[in-house]
């Protein structure tokens, strides 16, 4: 049903399900129209938002407002430090939040709302940036935008043609893609990403193994040169059922499991008073301490292990010498039942 006969229907009795699939439909139209409007513009923005040394203040009235509140927590959480301000309180003694080195960006359909536009009009006293966000890039709002993004839309997901529907669904995903374009603009990281969203399920997917595992004196680990029944009491003590051995650097050379040590007894090959060196298992597990906790879970399931040994960064540890990885610090260990309890997935 075409926007003319259902804005001719509206007196009928329509099925809910039929109208939902209308709006979703010329929702998603009005989604992809905005691809076809991006142009040099966009770059534009991208590279104003990427070199912002302040923040970016996002505004906007009404729904219009509401679409940028959500932009602003966007841009936040993927590198770029932003708030909303509304532009009557700013005209009303809220200004002095934007300073030189600040970014702003402006939403309004109609590209003509009186309280954007006597922003716009001290905004330019203190030299801010403006990128504006509109469906009429003839508006006052968009010529006097430094990048204007054109959301413009055939007609609004409404029988009526009036209230802001498509059109303000056409405003969020174009702030989404500039949001998105800013972070791989800016080289943000997952583990940039990791430290502004410490709290909840995605705060724990993006935990990095630094923080979850085990140092000091909770790490098992014995010398080369200790006799086996030092790593018996090793592994007892921590009560994790392995002990790394390290060499008198603090470099992890191998370890030793409970696992390790029953296959040694069944054989008859321990000697107690034997050095740990002369039993451990060379090149264990190991996992970098930037490295996920989601990517330690994986590694251990995979391996059907309990632990990974964590090590340092590599720079500033030694060669070994041999043309080969260079040994490198044993930082900390991760087990399997830490991760579990962390609920990652």
């Amino acid at each position: 049903m075409s926007a003319a006969e259902m804005m001719a229907s509206t007196d009928a009795r329509r099925a809910p399900r039929d109208v939902a699939r209308w709006v979703l439909d010329i929702e998603a139209n009005a989604v992809r129209g905005v691809v076809d409007q991006l142009d040099d513009a966009f770059d534009r923005a991208v590279e104003l938002l990427a070199d912002c040394r302040g923040r970016a203040v996002c505004t906007g009235m009404g729904k219009s407002g509401l679409i940028m509140r959500k932009i602003a927590a966007t841009l936040s959480s993927t590198g770029t430090p932003a708030h909303f301000l509304h532009p009557a309180e700013a005209i009303h003694g809220d200004l002095g939040v934007v300073v030189e080195g600040d970014v702003v960006v402006a939403a309004s359909y109609s590209g003509t709302t009186e309280e954007l536009l006597r922003l716009v009009e001290l905004l330019g006293r203190i030299g801010a940036p403006l990128i504006a966000i509109t469906g009429h890039p003839d508006s006052p709002l968009a010529r006097h935008a430094d990048a204007h993004l054109s959301a413009a839309i055939d007609h609004e997901a409404c029988p009526l043609n009036l209230a802001p529907t498509a059109s303000t669904t056409a405003t969020l995903a174009l702030g989404d893609a500039l949001a998105m374009a800013t972070l791989e603009a800016r080289g943000f990281t997952p583990e940039d990403f990791a430290r502004l969203h410490p709290g909840g399920q995605l705060g724990r997917q993006l935990l990095q193994v630094e923080g979850v595992m085990r140092t000091g004196d909770d790490l098992p680990r014995v010398r080369t040169d200790a006799p086996l029944t030092d790593s018996i009491y090793e592994m007892s003590r921590r009560g994790l059922g392995i002990t790394a051995v390290v060499d008198g650097d603090a470099h992890l050379v191998g370890c030793l499991s409970d696992g390790d040590l029953r296959r040694l007894l069944e054989r008859g090959d321990a000697q107690l008073d034997q050095p740990v060196a002369e039993v451990m298992r060379a090149a264990p597990k190991t996992i970098d301490r930037r490295a996920l906790a989601s990517a330690a879970l994986h590694t251990l399931e995979t391996h059907r292990i309990t632990s990974l040994f964590v090590l340092a960064d590599a720079d500033g540890d030694r060669d070994d010498g041999g043309g080969g990885n260079p040994p490198r610090r044993l930082d900390g260990i991760v087990h399997l039942h830490d991760l579990w309890r962390l609920e990652l997935f």
